[in-house]
């Protein structure tokens, strides 16, 4: 069912480039909405292939700019249902949002290398939840089976539940490599997301999601634009 959303301001688009911290818009279900979001070009959108998700996505796949990098979000899921999906919907990122363990991500790795190849390589992004006790040590295996980390705040769901962690914990965080920021971002908090970027942690991108949407799964367009410029143009 296509949700009307002809009211939306869809005029300017995200500023070309991957300049600073990418975005990645997650949650997507509706194939209207879904252009509407990507003709913003962002550089990663989301589709969460999680059954109890508010925001499952079992719909058609409408085409997107190249540009933009299609993720799948899976949650303690089979290697063979994710490799189904990688290639039903031309997925180039996966997202592990459970409790999958290292050895579950080499052997998705291997995987993914030996069905693409090296010259098509799947992004692999695991996730960890986060609160003000959480012990950066558990990273370091995971260092070597994955190419980004997402950190995201510790709820009674494994994503989507609107709420921040306290961003000081990072502080702690001990490895160089790049990660995803997620939680409950809103435009109140692009300021201090850009205060981020300033310092020497390597923050890749950030994940927005429910503070963003009209209801599950369909995103506010003239919110995701504000986020772009808030981002790209930050206050002085």
């Amino acid at each position: 069912m296509k949700k009307n959303t002809d009211n939306q301001d869809t005029s300017a688009p995200f500023p070309s480039g991957r300049a600073g911290v990418g975005i990645k818009i997650c949650g997507m279900k509706y194939p209207g909405n879904i252009l509407e979001v990507g003709s913003l070009l962002p550089d990663y959108m989301g589709f969460i292939f999680w059954g109890k998700s508010a925001r499952y996505f079992d719909g058609i796949m409408p085409d997107l700019p190249k540009s933009i990098k299609k993720v799948g979000v899976f949650v303690n899921e089979s290697i063979p249902v994710i490799l189904e999906k990688t290639a039903k919907y031309d997925l180039q990122a996966v997202q592990l949002h459970g409790q999958e363990s290292v050895e579950f991500c080499l052997d998705l790795k291997q995987v993914l290398e030996d069905d693409n190849g090296k010259q098509v390589q799947i992004e692999i992004i695991k996730v960890f939840s986060v609160d003000d006790t959480f012990d950066f040590e558990v990273l370091k295996p995971f260092e070597a089976v994955c190419d980004y980390f997402l950190f995201d705040t510790k709820g009674k769901l494994p994503g989507g539940n609107g709420t921040t962690f306290d961003w000081k914990v990072l502080e702690n965080y001990p490895s160089s490599k790049p990660f995803f920021l997620s939680g409950g971002i809103g435009i109140n908090e692009m300021d201090a997301v850009n205060e981020i970027s300033k310092t020497n942690l390597p923050i890749y991108a950030i994940d927005v999601n429910s503070k963003f949407e009209i209801e599950p799964g369909l995103k506010n367009i003239q919110l995701c634009r504000d986020a772009a410029l808030q981002r790209l143009y930050p206050k002085k």
